[in-house]
């Protein structure tokens, strides 16, 4: 039986985007609470706790995006098009937060506009991701294998909705992440945003999987039809095991708990995600081998990925090591 290759690259990117959402949410995430920490001695730890992994979890983006370029040339050259202001905003507020990381440290009058940058290219990034997940999964125009929309097809009630859900999904991220990083008067202020914010997370979830299935008729099938519809049971069971575990960590103080079973939440949307249109990547018109590049050129980019993966995969854990524990005022980075 011949290797799937289209498969292999398919699992490869979808792993690749799956590492960024749950790395650099937690890191979004600090953004977009900063507004809800106006002290700044807070700020300053609360930056210190992400300054050394930000650039790192990025690399994830840059593999994901490179990798569907080389791989799946005709689903780059589908999406792009149908995505480009969303996307546009996305870098922009990826930029002005990566800025804001060097920048705020070297200041004292513009100190506050670095805060506002840091906090506004957070939401931005966070908001436009959003965007750009609700209008792939409610579907891109394709017609003779390339985008047939319009320049604004991607702003629908569905898709702002996702971007104001992702967004308070990072928030959730970001604000389990202070609780295990930091201590005293920031952490309980984390503690008492984490509760509500999970909350608000899976409402959202539990809204978008009711809403979701009645986009497309395949999404239809795949919610309800057996046997995808066993996920549809175990899925929702799991999340709110996830709801439980965050509520029980944040009351026992068990400080890590909170935060992996936050991951978990998102681990368990993206497998919805993908239960949902697979082996769609554009859904509902091309599928990964309608899009996949010729299989020499698979090959021959999967070795250099089989090298790649691995070495990115341990260097973010030996950062994540040395980096370990709580941050406090004055230690950190910077």
């Amino acid at each position: 039986m011949p290797i799937d290759l289209a498969f292999i690259w398919a699992a490869i990117i979808a792993f690749a985007v799956l590492a960024y959402v749950v790395m650099d949410g937690f890191d979004l995430g600090v953004g977009i609470l900063f507004p809800f920490f106006p002290a700044e001695r807070d700020r300053d730890v609360m930056m210190n706790s992400v300054a050394p992994v930000w650039d790192g979890n990025e690399t994830w983006l840059v593999l994901g995006g490179g990798g569907l370029l080389a791989v799946f040339p005709l689903a780059y050259a589908t999406i792009l098009p149908a995505l480009y202001m969303p996307l546009i905003a996305m870098l922009l507020g990826l930029i002005f937060r990566g800025v804001a990381f060097e920048y705020r440290w070297r200041t004292k009058r513009w100190k506050r506009v670095w805060d506002v940058a840091f906090a506004g290219g957070s939401i931005l990034a966070g908001f436009c991701q959003g965007i750009a997940l609700g209008s792939l999964v409610q579907g891109i125009a394709v017609v003779d294998r390339a985008y047939a929309g319009g320049w604004w097809d991607w702003l629908t009630p569905f898709s702002v909705a996702t971007g104001l859900a992702l967004v308070i999904g990072y928030s959730l991220l970001g604000s389990t992440w202070l609780v295990m990083k930091t201590e005293g008067t920031l952490a309980v202020r984390a503690k008492r945003l984490a509760l509500p914010l999970a909350i608000a997370t899976v409402g959202a979830m539990g809204i978008f999987s009711l809403w979701t299935p009645w986009l497309r008729p395949l999404y239809l099938d795949r919610w309800f039809g057996f046997p995808t519809m066993i996920f549809s049971i175990i899925v929702p069971l799991l999340v709110l095991g996830c709801l439980y575990l965050i509520m029980m960590g944040l009351r026992s103080g068990k400080d890590v708990q909170p935060f992996l079973a936050s991951l978990g939440l998102f681990i368990l949307g993206y497998a919805g995600i993908g239960i949902s249109f697979y082996p769609y990547i554009v859904p509902p018109s091309l599928t990964i081998w309608d899009a996949a590049a010729p299989p020499e050129s698979l090959s021959f980019l999967l070795v250099g990925a089989l090298v790649l993966v691995p070495i990115i995969l341990g260097y973010t854990v030996y950062a994540y090591w040395v980096f370990r524990g709580k941050v406090r005022h004055g230690e950190g980075y910077h």
